[in-house]
C-alpha cells in the first residue's frame, strides 16, 4: 500500500493506493482559514493534526510502503528546528505584501526578477511575505529556523528532516540554470540576510523516515516530500512530455504545460516550475477565474451544480447572443495577462435572455480563458483535465469543443496524492525497494472527444472573445475603471 497526502488550503486529503494504482481508501477533513482583512493565516498545529488524522484513517494500522506528501504551494510557514510554529502560517492568499509587490512592479524590480528566475511576484508568494515580515515582524524571523511551505513542515514533523523540493523552491528565488537559490534574487527583495531560513533543496525529493509513531506510522516508514499540488497533479495525470498539458478546473483555472526551457524573455506572467529533470519545467499559468465565477452565476440564477448539464443543454452554442468575460476576482487577473483592474461583464442581454443563457455564457467564457492560458503556455500535445469542474459531462464536452482537442480525464480520485506517490517512487524507489507501472497508474478514466461542429463554431467565438478582452483592457486602463 502507498499513501498520498494532499494538504490543500481548506481540506486535508489522504488516499491509499494498491500496487496497481487502484484507490483503496480516501479520507478528508476540513481545515480552517483565519485572519482578518488582507491577513489569511492557518494554525500549523491544526494542519498537522488534520494530516495525522487522515493518514491514520486510510492506513488503518497497516504499515504503508511509502507516505508521499504534497499540498498547497507558496505562503510562508515559519517554524523552529522541530517544526513548531513561531507564528501562524501565512497563506498563499494573504494580501498584506500587496503594497510591496505594487512598488516592485512600479520600479521594475518585479520585471528584473522575472528575467532572472522566470517567475512572477504576487503578494502570497514566499519572497514578498518574507520581505513583509522582515519589515513588520522581524522578531518572528529571528525566532524561526525555517521559512518553509506547507508540505515541507509536515515532512519535518513526520521525519525530522528539513528540506524542500525544486517545485516549491522555484518561486521566487530559484536560479533555473544552477537549480540553486540565487543570492541576487533575494537581494532584489531586500531579504538576502534571511537566506539561512530557506530550506535546503533536494536534488529530487526530500526523503526521510517516520519517527515517534506520528500518525500511527511505524518508525522507519519511508516518507517523501513533494512536488507541491500543481505539479503533483500533472504527474498524477501522466503529463510529463514537452508540449503536453494539464487543465485543473477548480476554484481557479490552473493551466500547465511541460516545456524544455525556461523562457526569460517572454511576457512576465505565470511561473516556470522546476522538476526532477533539468530539461523539464512546468509552464504554469494559474488564472484567477474558474468555478468560482460559475458559482457566482449559479447563485445569481438560483441554480446548482447538479443542474449544470441540463442548463447547458437548454441554451445553444453562443447562448443566444449573450457573452461574458469571467474576470470576477476582486484582485483582477494574473494569467495569461496581469491586470489588477480586470473585471467581468455580460454583453448581448435583452429581455429574451434566460438563466440558462447566463450560465452557458459564463461556462463558455471560462473555457475561452482556459484556451487563452494554455495557448500562451505553449500547449502542442495531449491535454489532461481534472478538478471539480471536470465532473460535469456537459461542461467537459464544451471544453473539448473550445479547446479543439480530446480531453484525457485524469484517473481519480485525488490526482495530486497519486502524483505525489508516483514522484516519490520515481525519486526513491530504490531506497524503498518498490516500483510501479506508471502507465497503468496514469491511464485516463475517459477521453472526451470534441464535436467537429462545435470546434468550427468556437473558432470564431474564441476570436470574438479575444477581441472583447482586448477592448475591455483598454477600458480598464482608462479614466473610468469602476474602481474607487
Amino acid at each position: 500500500m502507498f499513501v498520498g497526502l494532499d494538504m490543500g488550503t481548506s481540506v486535508a486529503k489522504a488516499a491509499a493506493f494498491a500496487d496497481d494504482g487502484t484507490t483503496l481508501r480516501v479520507e478528508s477533513v476540513p481545515i480552517a482559514l483565519g485572519g482578518r482583512g488582507e491577513a489569511v493565516e492557518q494554525d500549523v498545529e491544526e494542519v498537522v493534526r488534520a494530516a495525522t488524522r487522515v493518514i491514520g484513517a486510510v492506513t488503518e494500522g497497516q504499515p504503508p510502503a511509502l507516505v508521499a506528501v504534497t499540498g498547497q504551494g507558496d505562503g510562508l510557514w515559519l517554524v523552529d528546528a522541530e517544526g513548531r510554529a513561531v507564528r501562524p502560517a501565512m497563506s498563499w492568499m494573504d494580501g498584506r505584501a500587496g503594497g510591496l509587490v505594487a512598488g516592485w512592479m512600479a520600479d521594475g524590480t518585479a520585471d528584473r526578477l522575472y528575467r532572472r528566475t522566470g517567475n512572477v511576484l504576487f503578494p502570497g508568494s514566499p519572497g514578498p511575505l518574507l520581505a513583509w515580515l522582515d519589515r513588520r515582524e522581524p522578531h518572528a524571523l529571528d525566532a524561526a529556523a525555517t521559512a518553509a511551505c506547507c508540505k515541507d513542515v509536515l515532512h519535518l514533523r513526520l521525519t525530522g528532516e528539513r528540506g524542500t523540493d525544486l517545485s516549491d523552491a522555484s518561486v521566487p528565488f530559484l536560479d533555473p540554470r544552477t537549480r540553486t537559490y540565487a543570492p541576487d534574487a533575494l537581494a532584489a527583495l531586500g531579504v538576502e540576510h534571511r537566506a539561512g531560513l530557506l530550506a535546503p533543496i533536494a536534488a529530487t525529493l526530500p526523503y526521510g523516515q517516520a519517527r515517534g509513531h506520528t500518525a500511527g506510522l511505524p518508525d522507519g516508514t519511508p516518507v517523501t516530500c513533494g512536488p507541491y499540488d500543481l505539479p503533483a497533479c500533472a504527474t498524477g495525470a501522466g503529463v510529463t512530455e514537452p508540449g503536453d498539458g494539464l487543465l485543473i478546473v477548480g476554484t481557479t483555472l490552473a493551466c500547465q504545460v511541460v516545456v524544455e526551457h525556461v523562457d526569460l524573455d517572454g511576457d512576465p506572467v505565470g511561473f516556470h516550475l522546476a522538476t526532477a529533470r533539468a530539461d523539464r519545467h512546468l509552464r504554469a499559468l494559474p488564472a484567477m477565474t474558474g468555478t468560482v465565477a460559475l458559482d457566482w452565476v449559479l447563485g445569481l440564477t438560483g441554480t446548482t451544480h447538479d443542474q449544470l448539464s441540463d442548463l447547458l443543454d437548454a441554451s445553444p452554442r453562443g447562448a443566444r447572443g449573450v457573452a461574458a468575460l469571467p474576470y470576477l476576482s476582486p484582485s483582477g487577473e494574473r494569467a495569461p495577462f496581469v491586470d489588477p483592474t480586470a473585471r467581468g461583464e455580460f454583453t448581448g442581454l435583452d429581455l429574451r435572455a434566460t438563466r440558462e443563457d447566463l450560465v452557458r455564457a459564463m461556462c463558455e467564457a471560462i473555457a475561452f480563458a482556459a484556451r487563452h492560458c494554455l495557448e500562451a503556455a505553449g500547449l502542442a500535445g495531449q491535454l489532461a483535465v481534472c478538478g471539480g469542474g471536470a465532473r460535469t459531462s456537459g461542461w467537459l464536452r464544451l471544453f473539448a469543443d473550445v479547446l479543439g482537442r480530446p480531453l484525457r480525464v485524469a484517473r481519480g480520485p485525488e490526482p495530486g496524492a497519486r502524483g505525489a506517490v508516483l514522484a516519490g517512487v520515481a525519486a526513491h524507489g530504490a531506497a524503498i525497494g518498490r516500483e510501479v507501472d506508471v502507465a497503468r497508474w496514469t491511464a485516463p478514466e475517459a477521453v472526451v472527444d470534441p464535436d467537429p461542429a462545435g470546434v468550427a463554431y468556437y473558432e470564431q467565438a474564441y476570436a470574438d472573445y479575444l477581441f472583447r478582452v482586448a477592448h475591455a483592457r483598454d477600458r480598464w486602463r482608462g479614466p473610468v475603471s469602476g474602481r474607487p
